[in-house]
C-alpha cells in the first residue's frame, strides 16, 4: 500500500464506516502502524461514483481492515503515447 493507491474505507476499518458509510479514498499519506493494536492514520481524497476526489479526510483506521481497490502503476510501466500534438 502506498500513495496513490485507491482502497475502501469500510466497516472492517472502523465501524463509523459502516454501511452507506463506507467510503473510496486515494491515499495521499500513510502513517506508522501502532505496534500494539495496528491502527493508522492515513490521509487522503474522498473519490465520489466518478473517481473523483471530493474532499480531503485524515483517518484513522484499522490498517488490516484496508482493502486496495486500484494501485497505482509506477510513470515507467505506463505506455506511451505515440505521435506528437499540434497545438492550435
Amino acid at each position: 500500500m502506498k500513495a496513490g493507491d485507491v482502497v475502501l474505507i469500510g466497516a472492517a476499518c472502523s465501524v463509523q464506516f459502516s454501511g452507506d458509510r463506507a467510503l473510496m479514498l486515494r491515499l495521499v499519506s500513510i502513517g506508522e502502524t501502532d505496534p500494539y493494536n495496528d491502527w493508522i492514520w492515513i490521509t487522503g481524497y474522498v473519490l465520489d461514483t466518478k473517481g473523483l476526489a471530493t474532499a480531503k479526510r485524515e483517518l484513522y483506521v484499522l490498517r488490516a481492515g484496508l482493502r486496495i481497490r486500484r494501485r497505482t502503476t509506477p510513470a515507467s510501466a505506463q505506455p506511451r503515447r505515440s505521435g506528437s500534438r499540434v497545438m492550435a
